[in-house]
């Protein structure tokens, strides 16, 4: 006959066992880390659409003519828009990088400049490469850096986020956006 002791331990195992699967299940997610919720944020405004329309979508497929289209009054164009936030983001990552920002004056409004054809692709390419840099950057920084910078950071993306707003907006306005790449009404 079988020792008490060892039916005892077998039956034990066969539950941890048998209860194990469920425990992941049932275990507490791991708390995000404040890398995680900034880069969740910036990649939600740069190219992965979640609750909102991010700038990559928002873009894709305009025309030069489109983006450089204003109405009548001191709107800005898309292009301008664009231009803008690629302005802001490098001013904002040359800084958080340590290095030296581009020369600005100091006036928001020279930061809203338009573009031709030419130019119009390179602002394309230069919004997806900024955000880029701005999620390499914080993937490798520490969380001592983020901490410091965290607040920005997060303005960062709820400016782009703004934005971006705008500029579907206008394509809304002038019949040149698809439905089916998100804000239906």
């Amino acid at each position: 006959m079988r020792s008490l002791s060892s039916l005892s331990f077998r039956c034990w195992l066969v539950c941890l066992l048998v209860a194990s699967p469920f425990a992941v299940v049932w275990a507490e997610p791991a708390a995000p880390s404040l890398k995680s919720i900034l880069l969740e944020q910036l990649r939600g405004t740069h190219d992965q659409e979640e609750w909102f329309v991010p700038v990559k979508i928002a873009i894709e497929g305009l025309t030069p003519e489109q983006a450089a289209w204003k109405d009548e009054t001191e709107n800005h164009s898309i292009a301008q828009l664009v231009n803008h936030l690629i302005f802001w983001n490098q001013q904002q990552l040359a800084k958080f990088k340590g290095e030296k920002p581009a020369p600005f004056n100091g006036d928001n409004k020279e930061t809203f400049f338009g573009t031709d054809k030419t130019s119009w692709e390179t602002s394309v390419k230069q919004i997806d490469e900024v955000l880029k840099a701005w999620e390499k950057a914080i993937e490798e920084a520490d969380e001592a850096k983020l901490a410091k910078w965290y607040s920005t950071i997060a303005k960062i993306s709820t400016h782009n986020a703004y934005h971006t707003g705008q500029i579907i907006y206008i394509r809304k306005m002038r019949r040149n956006w698809d439905p089916e790449k998100g804000v239906k009404a």
